[in-house]
């Protein structure tokens, strides 16, 4: 079982979202976070004065799945959030050792 986290633009939760309930994945868990990366922020306007927007609102999208299932979920959420510009996120990785289901005591791929 593997861990998949993934930094994405918020105007395209809807999209991963549709695209991994068809592929069978419609469970996650979503955080919203701020952050930056080679983007560094945006300088905006206000009342006629600019002033720098360091940490840009972003989501942070977690599932866990089935080893077997890696690459085409990343190749999923790759394919529904890329504009092609700067921001557009990262996905992290990461092994997962195990899993229980609270509410009926399942424990390895069965709680997924």
């Amino acid at each position: 079982m593997k861990k998949i986290e993934a930094i994405i633009r918020m105007d395209k939760l809807d999209d991963v979202r549709n695209a991994l309930r068809e592929l069978g994945y419609p469970g996650m868990t979503l955080v919203q976070v701020r952050g930056h990366g080679q983007q560094k922020g945006l300088t905006e306007q206000f009342r006629g004065r600019e002033y720098m927007v360091d940490f840009l609102p972003k989501l942070k999208l977690e599932i866990v799945v089935k080893g077997k299932d890696v690459n085409k979920i990343i190749k999923i959420i790759v394919e529904s959030t890329r504009t092609g510009k700067v921001g557009d996120g990262k996905i992290f990785v990461s092994p997962m050792e195990e899993v229980a289901r609270i509410r009926t005591g399942e424990t390895g791929e069965k709680a997924l």
